[in-house]
């Protein structure tokens, strides 16, 4: 009888146990680049979701056919096709949003995260379970900048989501909006990450 694909767990290690920046560590750049405002942050991580969910089922559905040899090669190629599209609609429907966010929704073809997990799960299992796992993967990314973000927007400008939050005493955190903010706020959540991870495992 064949294994059945257990869901929950690919949910589970995409999101927290296995997150992809917390403890892979990977696509930090990114992170780093992006989270001064949770919007950019949101969009940036929904547009790597839905580049990592349709290569990785993709790159499944060809696993068969692609030569080994040039088996590299043909991922790249996928992904490069789905992250022009994403540009294209953002350029098209978002543009400021699109100007913002700059080279980073490009350089998404070199993200490490969409790669790993073409390689790591989408060449050796079914479509529908690999699709799951790229978009997991990008949501637990996304959940990542996110927590950033609300840091360094909330103590940087005093909003979240361009809403102001604060009162207007409040004086802005002005290193919070630069890179040495996320550089402070990264290695607190994946330490944070790590014990919850490790004290998790020691209870069991």
């Amino acid at each position: 009888m064949a294994n059945k694909t257990n869901y929950k767990k690919i949910v589970g290690d995409g999101l927290l146990h296995d997150n992809p920046v917390l403890f892979q560590v990977v696509g930090i750049c990114s992170t780093l680049a992006v989270t001064n405002l949770a919007m950019n942050s949101l969009v940036m991580g929904i547009a790597l979701a839905i580049v990592t969910a349709l290569s990785s089922l993709t790159i499944s559905l060809l696993r068969n056919i692609t030569p080994k040899h040039i088996r590299m090669m043909v991922q790249v190629f996928i992904i490069s096709f789905y992250v022009i599209i994403v540009d294209i609609f953002l350029k098209a429907y978002m543009p400021e949003m699109s100007k913002t966010l700059g080279p980073y929704v490009g350089l998404i073809i070199t993200n490490c995260i969409i790669m790993g997990r073409a390689e790591a799960y989408a060449i050796a299992n079914k479509p529908l379970p690999s699709f799951v796992d790229g978009f997991i993967s990008g949501i637990g990314y996304t959940i990542v900048l996110l927590l950033i973000a609300f840091v360094r927007e909330l103590l940087g400008f005093g909003s979240l989501f361009g809403i102001r939050i604060m009162p207007e005493s409040f004086t802005p955190w002005t290193m919070m909006v630069m890179p040495p903010g996320a550089f402070f706020i990264l290695p607190i959540i994946m330490w944070l990450a790590f014990n919850y991870r490790k004290k998790k495992e020691g209870a069991k």
